[in-house]
Order: C-alpha cells, then sequence, then structure tokens
C-alpha cells in the first residue's frame, strides 16, 4: 500500500510542481473527468435512441406514447428480439456473465481503492443502451453513473493513484453523469458523496463538485438547460397536509420493499428455470412485451408516464394498473438479465403510487389537499430514496428535476419516512442487497474494506509445524508440548493437507500413553480441518477464524488442490490490518 501512495505521488509530481499544490492537480484531473463523464452521458443516450429507432421506428423521448400506435405483434416480439441480442452480448463480452451497474461501481470504490476498467464499462454501456433501447423496464442512468465511474476508476488506475485519490476521482466521474444525466449539478455532487464515496470531506468535495459541474455544462450544451419535468409550481395548502405526506412515505417504503423483493424473486426464479441463461432476457422481453400490448406505460424508462402522471390526468384505476405493471416488468427485466437501472422504475412507481395516494387524499378533503399533482412529485421521491438507499441526494435530485421550491420540504417529510421504514423493514438498499448477493456486506463498513484488499498470501509464514501422516504418538506429544502455536500441520509427502492436530484432537490418547505403540499422527488428526486459500482476502481469514474458534489456521494454494503453502495466525492478520489502517488514514489527510 506504502508502494502504492509513492507511486500516486509520482503521478501527480508533474502537475504538482507546475501549480504547488497536489489538491489543486486533482481538480485538474476531477475537470477531464468531468467534461468525460458528461460527453460519455451525451453518447449513452444517443446510443439508447439509436437502438429505440431500430427496435420501435423511433427514437422519442416518451417512446410509450408512439409504441400504443404499433400493432400488437411489434410490442411483443420487439423487447423478446432486444432481449436475445443482449443475452449473446452478457455471454460473451461481460466480466462474470452479468450486466454491470452502479452497485459494481460502489464495490470499487469501497473494495477496490476506487479502480476500475473502462473497457468492461464500455461493454456495460453497450449492453445496458440494447436493453433500453429494445424496451426493457429499467433505467438509464444507472448504467450511465456506471459508465462515468469507469472512466474516473480507469484513469486513476493509469496514473497510479493513491487509495484516496482514486476513490475520489470515481467519484467525480460519478458526480458528473448523475449531473448530466439529470441536468442536476448540485445532486450530482451529493450522490457521489452519499452513495459512492461515503464520506464528504472538503479533500474529496472540492474535485466532486468541480467534475459535476463540469458534466452539466456538457450535457447542457447538447440538451439544453431545462428540467426533466415541465410542470406546474405546487404550494402546501394547508399544515395539516404533513401527516399525508408522511402517510404516503409509509406507503412509499413499502412499495420501495415490493419492488426490491420482486426483483429478488424474479432473478431466483430466472436462475432456477431449465433455460440457458443466455436465453432468460429474451424470456424477460417477451413477458415485458405482453405487458406493454395493455400498458405501454411500462416501455423503456418510463419517463413519459412519470410525466404524464404528474399532471393529474389519469383516473385511478390507470393509476393502480399502470404502478403495479411497472413493478411486474421491472422485477422481470432486472431479474432476468436486461442492463439497466432502478432510478427511473422507481420514479414511475412512485408518480402513480403518489396519484393514488393523492385521489384519495384529494377526495376526502378537498379543502385541505394540495392536489393529487402534488402527491404524485412527493411520492416520486419517496420511493426513489427508499429503493436506492439515498434520502438526502434523492431529495435534491427530485428538486432541481422539477425545480418545484415549494413543494419540496414535503418530499422531505416523505423521504425521511420511507427510508425509515425501508430500514427498519428490510434492512437495505437495493445496491446493498446486489453486493450481498455476490458476498459483500458493506455494512461492517471501512475496517471491512480494508481487510478485504489484502491477502492471506501477504502474511501467512511459510514455516508452520509440519508432520507426516506416519509420525508417532508418543513424538507428537512432545512436539506439541514444545510448541508455541498448539497446532501441528498434517501434510502428505505430496504435499497436500491431510489435517490438524491440537491436544483436544489427541482425545483421551493425549496422555494415556498405553496407545502410543498402536496410533500414529493420522489416526488422530482432525479430517478437513479450517483452511484458507492463499489468495483469500483478510476479511473472509478472520471470519474463518471467529466461526471455527481457531486462531492458527492452514493455508493451501487452492481449495481444489489442498497443496500446504503455509500458515496464518490471528495476530499477523490484525497487524497487517493496523499498519494499513494507519497508512490509509494517513493518505486521507495528505
Amino acid at each position: 500500500m506504502s508502494g502504492s501512495r509513492r507511486k500516486g505521488g509520482r503521478a501527480l509530481a508533474p502537475l504538482a510542481r507546475l501549480l504547488k499544490d497536489e489538491q489543486l492537480a486533482l481538480s485538474i484531473l476531477a475537470l477531464a473527468v468531468g467534461a468525460a463523464g458528461g460527453g460519455a452521458v451525451v453518447l449513452f443516450r444517443e446510443a439508447i435512441a439509436l437502438v429505440q429507432e431500430l427496435a420501435y421506428g423511433s427514437g422519442v423521448e416518451r417512446l410509450y406514447l408512439h409504441a400504443a400506435r404499433l400493432p400488437w405483434w411489434w410490442i411483443l416480439l420487439a423487447p423478446a428480439a432486444g432481449g436475445l441480442v443482449v443475452g449473446v452480448l452478457v455471454r460473451f463480452i461481460m466480466p462474470e456473465r452479468r450486466p454491470h451497474g452502479l452497485a459494481d461501481a460502489i464495490e470499487a470504490c469501497a473494495l477496490r481503492g476506487g479502480r476500475m476498467s473502462a473497457l468492461t464499462g464500455l461493454r456495460a454501456a453497450v449492453v445496458s443502451a440494447v436493453s433500453i433501447g429494445a424496451g426493457a423496464s429499467v433505467g438509464r442512468e444507472g448504467p450511465a453513473v456506471h459508465l462515468g465511474a469507469s472512466l474516473g476508476g480507469w484513469l486513476a488506475q493509469r496514473l497510479h493513484l493513491s487509495r484516496a485519490s482514486s476513490r475520489t476521482l470515481l467519484g467525480c466521474g460519478v458526480a458528473a453523469a448523475v449531473a448530466a444525466s439529470f441536468n442536476v449539478p448540485i445532486a450530482g455532487a451529493l450522490f457521489a458523496s452519499e452513495v459512492v464515496i461515503g464520506h464528504y470531506a472538503l479533500s474529496a468535495f472540492a474535485p466532486v463538485v468541480i467534475a459535476s459541474v463540469a458534466g452539466t455544462i456538457v450535457s447542457r450544451q447538447y440538451f439544453g438547460d431545462f428540467p426533466a419535468f415541465t410542470l406546474f409550481e405546487h404550494e402546501i395548502a394547508s399544515l395539516w397536509e404533513f401527516p399525508a405526506f408522511a402517510g404516503l412515505g409509509v406507503v412509499a417504503g413499502l412499495v420501495a420493499i415490493v419492488l426490491m423483493r420482486g426483483i429478488m424473486l424474479a432473478g431466483t426464479a430466472a436462475t432456477r428455470m431449465p433455460l440457458p441463461a443466455v436465453l432468460r432476457p429474451a424470456v424477460a422481453g417477451l413477458a415485458v412485451g405482453a405487458l406493454a400490448i395493455a400498458f405501454p406505460q411500462v416501455l423503456g424508462v418510463g419517463y413519459g408516464a412519470a410525466e404524464t402522471a404528474l399532471r393529474d390526468v389519469w383516473p385511478w384505476t390507470t393509476l393502480l394498473a399502470v404502478c403495479a405493471a411497472k413493478i411486474v416488468a421491472t422485477s422481470v427485466s432486472l431479474g432476468f438479465g436486461f442492463g439497466g437501472g432502478v432510478f427511473s422504475p422507481s420514479l414511475v412507481v412512485g408518480a402513480t403510487l403518489g396519484g393514488l395516494f393523492g385521489a384519495a387524499v384529494t377526495g376526502l378533503f378537498p379543502e385541505l389537499s394540495s392536489g393529487a399533482g402534488a402527491y404524485t412529485l412527493v411520492g416520486m421521491g419517496a420511493v426513489a430514496a427508499a429503493v436506492l438507499g439515498a434520502p438526502l441526494s434523492t431529495t435534491l435530485i427530485v428538486f432541481e428535476m422539477t425545480g418545484d421550491y415549494a413543494i419540496t420540504v414535503a418530499v422531505m417529510v416523505a423521504v425521511a419516512v420511507s427510508s425509515l421504514i425501508t430500514r427498519q423493514l428490510y434492512g437495505r438498499s437495493f445496491f446493498a442487497w446486489q453486493l450481498e448477493r455476490r458476498g459483500y456486506d458493506l455494512k461492517s463498513g471501512f475496517a471491512s474494506s480494508l481487510l478485504r484488499q489484502m491477502v492471506v498470501r501477504d502474511v501467512m509464514s511459510r514455516a508452520g509445524e509440519l508432520v507426516t501422516p506416519e509420525v508417532a504418538l508418543q513424538d507428537l506429544r512432545t512436539m506439541l508440548q514444545l510448541s508455541d502455536s498448539g497446532a501441528l500441520f498434517v501434510v502428505r509427502e505430496d504435499g497436500t493437507l491431510y489435517g490438524t492436530i491440537t491436544l483436544a484432537d489427541m482425545s483421551e490418547a493425549a496422555f494415556d500413553r498405553s496407545y502410543d505403540a498402536v496410533l500414529v499422527a493420522a489416526d488422530v488428526a482432525r479430517r478437513r480441518p479450517p483452511s484458507l486459500a492463499a489468495g483469500d482476502d483478510l476479511d473472509t481469514a478472520l471470519k474463518v477464524m471467529r466461526e471455527s474458534g481457531e486462531s492458527y489456521i492452514a493455508v493451501v494454494d487452492d481449495a481444489r488442490t489442498q497443496r500446504y503453502v503455509g500458515c496464518v495466525h490471528e495476530r499477523d492478520v490484525m497487524v497487517a490490518y493496523n499498519r494499513a489502517l494507519v497508512e490509509s488514514r494517513r493518505e486521507e489527510h495528505d
């Protein structure tokens, strides 16, 4: 880690010498990443429009209005054909043979020191562009953020920046992508700090703000400067409405859980189906197409449906049907392997849910209600914040997307309640759930992320107290009495681990010399003892030690061959962690 820091210093040295300030040098890099991230978002959205033009004959932003005029067979087959293409792309070009998204950027920032592959980011963007353009019920912001993050992470890797600088530059890519996607420079910077980087230290926040502004400027130069949704401003009619806004937060939190659980269940069902993985997105495309014949609002990112709901023109029956259909379509799309994000679908679900809730409140208390449109806006923020696990930045995103300041306080109330409900009943955000499925628990925090960056090979001892399976019992007794660790590792002649011997393993033979003539190491060794692979990270090592109750563990080259290569003690792991912690804190403050 200290070597990485020295390399990082050398990489920034030319700029630092010129500008007399390493922080200023990082800010210059942030400006470059921000501009590149904004440009990448522009290209990504144009790629979506191109695929949509091929799939539906039109690249318009509000797809459902155009799709409603197409024949039923076209609506049915377009997503299925797109799913087939996505399945092939994921099979042959994506690492781990799955789509990548925002969760991967969070993982890279927390566990890999901010390093990412630009090539993987580009491939993931292609998969997501095909998915969205074909009509899958997914969002475009998550893939755009992943693309921006990969650009920042790639540049940090190329320059051999320190861990702290690399995480900051990755966050710059995230901020630029969010700002460019939504035209929200303030929320872009806050989102990167809240969701990805995990702190608001000035050393990181200043470059992130620069990148966010740069991404916004590039986006506005191409798309223009206007909110994502054009709305009438709302006024809160009465202070008595705040209990209703809090009630909407409760319902939004529950619906957010339904959406996340739906995606989880769909993913589980997909893996259990007797169907090749390459065909799963095509099956999901057929399901989405079938839903879209009756409810074309489920196609694509769904901003057209959200805007229509905000204008309060649908009856409650339509709002209910579109809300349910969007949840099902999104669950199937993401669970069965389409690439894309969850933010846009959350906005649509929240908009229709808010419209339903607002219609009920307005019907019961017309003189106290601000109108169904206000509740629609509040519902958007409440559901999206609960799904993303980002209450602060989601509130700002909704505010900057709509430009409606008066209703922002109501959004804050509902967002706070929905986030609390989701955390209490579900315990995690959508991205945390994705990472948990891959075996990563970010709730363990900074310490665990440091441990995951180090491997057993770097701290293990090559020695260890070894015996062969033929060693006599009386010799084992003597060796254990003189042993510092209290454990012997039994290794075959071919170098493979046979077992472990402690006094507890020897049981009554430990002190009964009548067994000396008949027992050898192979007879008293504990077979299949806890072991670690040399490539395991130190977080895994500590978990194995805690679960087994043993502080001294054998290390093998890998679980398949079981060739003994060394041993590791818990104190070695903790010494390495303490050194890494001191070095990391020094980097954060440099």
